[in-house]
């Protein structure tokens, strides 16, 4: 990837975040990101090109093809599993997603799919490290789609309300109740 389109990238991370997509110029992206305007419209078409590509890019989860190694560590697990989730080190694409979300259909789509692959990834975890809860489906289900409750919406629970949950915690606390 080119510097100049990571630059226009990381400035529309930047203000997107900060003052919203409908309130961001595609000039102050490219005066931030100290490239031309022109250059901008040669990487993204429009500017809603910008918003689809950052949050494509930028939210996607790493999953490891081989399936996890038995671990007798569950609540390790889903901490490794928080670990690789790139919105963990960057509340500003979580903002943008929650706030884009209501205007911007791909945004909104981008943010359940995320949410289903953080509950699979979770359930799978859970599933290798702790083998004789595989049957008990409803219960990792819940537990599954609590901890990627969690990890999507802490940093919105904390835009709105001051309050930080901590992902490590949740995952000792969801661990300790399956077993």
């Amino acid at each position: 990837m080119s510097d100049s389109r990571t630059r226009i990238l990381d400035a529309a991370e930047e203000l997107f975040a900060e003052t919203g997509y409908e309130a961001t110029s595609t000039a102050r992206i490219a005066e931030v990101a100290a490239v031309p305007k022109g250059l901008v419209f040669h990487y993204f078409p429009q500017k809603l090109d910008v918003l689809i590509t950052l949050v494509d890019e930028r939210t996607a989860i790493e999953d490891p093809d081989d399936p996890p190694a038995a671990d007798p560590d569950p609540a390790g697990a889903l901490r490794r599993l928080a670990a690789r989730l790139p919105l963990r080190a960057s509340p500003r694409m979580r903002r943008i997603l929650f706030r884009e979300a209501d205007t911007h259909r791909s945004v909104r789509e981008r943010l359940g799919t995320l949410n289903r692959e953080l509950v699979r990834l979770a359930r799978r975890a859970l599933e290798s490290t702790l083998p004789g809860t595989r049957g008990d489906t409803a219960r990792l289900e819940i537990a599954a789609t609590t901890f990627a409750t969690v990890l999507l919406y802490q940093e919105h629970l904390h835009q709105l309300t001051g309050d930080r949950i901590d992902p490590d915690a949740v995952a000792d606390l969801l661990t300790q109740a399956l077993t």
